[in-house]
């Protein structure tokens, strides 16, 4: 097949370079319009019961997740000039398009009693125009203090902090309007800094996740371009040439575009994860240019024929390159089993494009360079690097006479892997990843030590009847469950119907603090028609209560405590408080929210990833069952791809790393990888097996010393190529860059190391006629050998040589 498929090439090698230009040129057109995506709900299945749950909530009381929050703690701001300037700002940023509400101190308002229409109405506390003199200002935060309502929700009573609360559009909270908005509050906020000098501190997951999606953007230009550069470089260095340098890096840009131009064609979006593609394909990508490259420049060097030369370099390496794209491909393409849309997204559009690598290249590169000069002395000095010349010649005496002292090390290390493997611990945050010297995380820390927070967590209550919530009894107890929410050090104080029913009060006995409380039985009687003449459709109420006055909302603020301290709190702090005040009434009380469920959006990543990465190792062990038709083969190559994953789980656990999303994916990533260097040390060793006469030994070493260095080579590119990573913004990023580097670089070590001295010492080279895999059958002269002698082929009669053994 390869043969042909060699001839098919050479032949029509121009017709072929024009399809793929053409194809280029429309996934060139389509990628002009890949979008970032903006929404980050993608996590939990949409079937989900709680995923369905939340839906139905946001469908009743909007977006929990829509606030921006800006907060400062600064005495000046009590000044009043400079508490002009904040009114300024609140104003300003109200007016910004995509702004639904602004809450703050400047703006508050109170409840006042209407006697002659029997309802209350708003007011607002600071009335009037422009405040001129200190006086004015004291007197209207005399009148402000006394709204409990706000209390703890806008002021912080123990400090003076202030928080203001800015609400965003549901059309804007998932677009790309929404980082212009951010930036534009921010911008508004740089004024007021340089007009007061006090300093203003942003939170809240719009204003997060849109630091997230600027930065996944610009680090996507930045990781692209590196990894461009630095595998440039490396090239240059090996291969001393610019063709095979350039022509490489032009397959790599051509892919590139094919992963944009992909995205577009599938409907999907730019996110995190799939952000991360085109840096991946560029190190993926390269190695394919190596071991092609290289092969070529040893077939040139055995016969000085250019024709033949790429001939050999589709025949010999074409099936092995496949199979080790195909490998890396299965790594990715196992995701579509993942019930998470983004993880299904990243798995097709990396696996089809992995795949799509590999063609380019094999149809690309011999085209090309059947078309160029042949290599000069100068292009092939990487072929005589002494450095590692001695290097794969030491690792070859090591397999051959001192393999029970590489057994011994293997087993030390697995030992060490073992133990640190059981320190692995699971842990996710709202705002993950980003440093913690970033100020998002300084400024999430403000919210967190003033505010409790600004994660949003939802308690919906049902009361069981129509217009149960204004029953005071329901309203009692609910007010019990509030109070022991506002105990809770991480949690905010609550906000639903029974603030404002307080509030209600308090406004009846003239605004006065001391009665923010609910009304008892007597003072029902006098406070309820005024709360009828505005319920139902009322402003008011339609954020946290239904038509039916049946069923209400109790809203809070979390701070970002952890997934795994957050489930503690929710499911054993929360749930059964909850279910013990209301177990002896008919009010039923659900927990939902953003935050729940991106905690359970990332248990569930986690575990598809580690499904998904169970399926890989089943079906690339599979790939290889078919290919060699040998257990033994396939215990052989798995078990040095397992050791360097086992020592990444073991350094993260003894450096305190958790899995995560960005980090589980580590080990797909890696596996699908590192076993390309095993199936091109056994695709060679195949070839030296049955062209040495079936002298393991020999193979063996032939095998190191050839295919050694376009081990080497590719393990540098991809060392560095994944190391650019650690520069991200992200710590999962981080994470990955420098795990994935150090495992690909210990994978390289044991498949070089471990891999032969395993076929020395399990490998006997005799094979009956009908044992031969199907990597044999696949090509009929796949492993003849023309490189260092001529040889009569026809002399070779390997059937009887098996017969008479038998």
């Amino acid at each position: 097949m390869w043969t042909y498929l060699a001839r098919f090439i050479i032949k029509f090698k121009l017709p072929l370079i024009l399809v793929i230009a053409a194809i280029t040129v429309v996934m060139g057109y389509y990628a002009q319009f890949a979008e970032m995506s903006y929404d980050f709900r993608g996590t939990v299945p949409a079937n989900d019961p709680e995923q369905i749950y939340f839906q139905e909530f946001r469908k009743q009381f909007g977006e929990d997740g829509n606030i921006v929050a800006v907060g400062l703690q600064d005495s000046a701001i009590f000044e009043y000039k400079n508490f002009e300037k904040l009114r300024e700002f609140c104003v300003a940023v109200k007016w910004i398009d995509g702004v639904k509400e602004v809450i703050s101190l400047p703006q508050i308002k109170k409840l006042e009693k209407d006697t002659a229409k029997t309802q209350f109405v708003l007011t607002d506390v600071f009335a009037g125009g422009k405040i001129t003199n200190q006086y004015v200002l004291d007197s209207f935060l005399r009148e402000a203090s006394k709204q409990r309502f706000y209390i703890g929700q806008i002021v912080n009573e123990e400090n003076g902090a202030i928080a203001i609360l800015i609400s965003i559009k549901k059309e804007t909270l998932n677009s790309s309007k929404r980082v212009d908005l951010t930036n534009e509050i921010v911008t508004l906020g740089e004024k007021f800094t340089q007009s007061t000098g006090i300093q203003l501190h942003y939170a809240g997951l719009p204003f997060v996740r849109s630091v997230i999606a600027q930065k996944v953007g610009q680090e996507l230009k930045v990781f692209l371009g590196l990894s461009v550069l630095i595998t440039g470089i490396i090239l240059l260095i090996f291969f001393r040439s610019w063709r095979a340098t350039v022509f490489p890096l032009i397959i790599i840009g051509i892919v590139v575009v094919w992963v944009l131009g992909c995205i577009e064609l599938f409907g999907f979006k730019i996110t995190l994860l799939s952000g991360m593609i085109p840096p991946i394909i560029v190190v993926i990508g390269i190695p394919n240019a190596i071991y092609l490259l290289n092969k070529y420049h040893t077939e040139w060097v055995s016969h000085r024929d250019k024709e033949r030369a790429i001939s050999e370099v589709i025949k010999k390496v074409g099936l092995a390159t496949f199979l080790t794209n195909l490998t890396t491909a299965i790594g990715f393409l196992v995701l579509l089993t993942a019930d998470i849309t983004i993880l299904r997204e990243f798995g097709i559009v990396a696996g089809i494009n992995v795949m799509a690598t590999f063609v380019v290249s094999l149809i690309l590169i011999p085209s090309v360079f059947s078309w160029m000069p042949p290599p000069s002395p100068k292009h092939l000095k990487h072929l005589d690097i002494k450095v590692f010349d001695n290097a794969l010649s030491f690792v070859d005496v090591m397999v051959h006479r001192h393999r029970m002292f590489i057994y011994s090390i293997a087993a030390v290390i697995v030992t060490f892997a073992i133990i640190g493997m059981f320190r692995l611990h699971s842990v996710s945050f709202m705002v993950d990843d980003l440093p913690e010297e970033s100020v998002v995380k300084k400024d999430l820390h403000f919210f967190e030590e003033n505010f409790s927070g600004v994660m949003p967590l939802e308690i919906v209550i049902n009361t069981g009847k129509r217009r149960g919530i204004i029953d005071v009894k329901n309203l009692r107890k609910v007010d019990e469950f509030e109070s022991f929410l506002d105990s809770l050090k991480p949690v905010s104080r609550p906000v639903s119907v029974v603030s404002f029913v307080k509030a209600a009060k308090q406004a009846f006995y003239n605004n006065n603090p001391k009665y923010y409380s609910l009304p008892d039985s007597r003072e029902r009687n006098y406070i309820l028609p005024y709360l009828k003449g505005q319920s139902d459709n009322s402003g008011l109420f339609k954020s946290f209560v239904d038509s039916t006055l049946q069923t209400m909302r109790i809203s809070l603020q979390v701070a970002d405590i952890g997934s795994d301290k957050m489930d503690s709190l929710i499911n054993g702090v929360i749930k059964p408080r909850m279910d013990l005040i209301f177990a002896d009434t008919d009010i039923t009380a659900k927990i939902t929210g953003t935050t729940p469920l991106f905690i359970k959006g990332n248990a569930f990543l986690i575990d598809n990833l580690k499904g998904s990465l169970i399926l890989a190792f089943v079906l690339i062990a599979l790939t290889m069952g078919l290919l060699f038709s040998s257990v033994r083969m396939i215990i052989i190559a798995l078990v040095p791809n397992f050791i360097p994953m086992a020592i990444t789980a073991a350094l993260m656990g003894y450096f305190g790393v958790p899995l995560k999303p960005s980090t589980v994916l580590i080990f797909s990533i890696t596996f699908g990888i590192s076993v390309d260097y095993s199936i091109h040390f056994l695709a060679k060793y195949r070839q030296e097996l049955f062209s040495k006469n079936f002298y393991v030994p020999l193979a063996v070493s032939n095998t190191i010393l050839e295919v050694g260095k376009s081990m080497v080579y590719t393990s540098i590119v991809l060392f560095f190529g994944f190391i650019i990573f650690a520069f991200s913004s992200f710590g999962g990023t981080v994470a990955l860059g420098l795990l994935t580097s150090t495992t690909l670089l210990l994978s390289m070590v044991t498949n070089l190391v471990l891999l032969p001295a395993l076929i020395l010492t399990f490998d006997t080279g005799k094979y009956k006629r009908g044992d031969a895999p199907m990597i044999e059958q696949l090509e009929p002269d796949f492993y003849t050998e023309n490189e260092d002698e001529e040889i009569d082929l026809t002399k070779i009669k390997i059937h009887n040589r098996h017969s008479s053994a038998e």
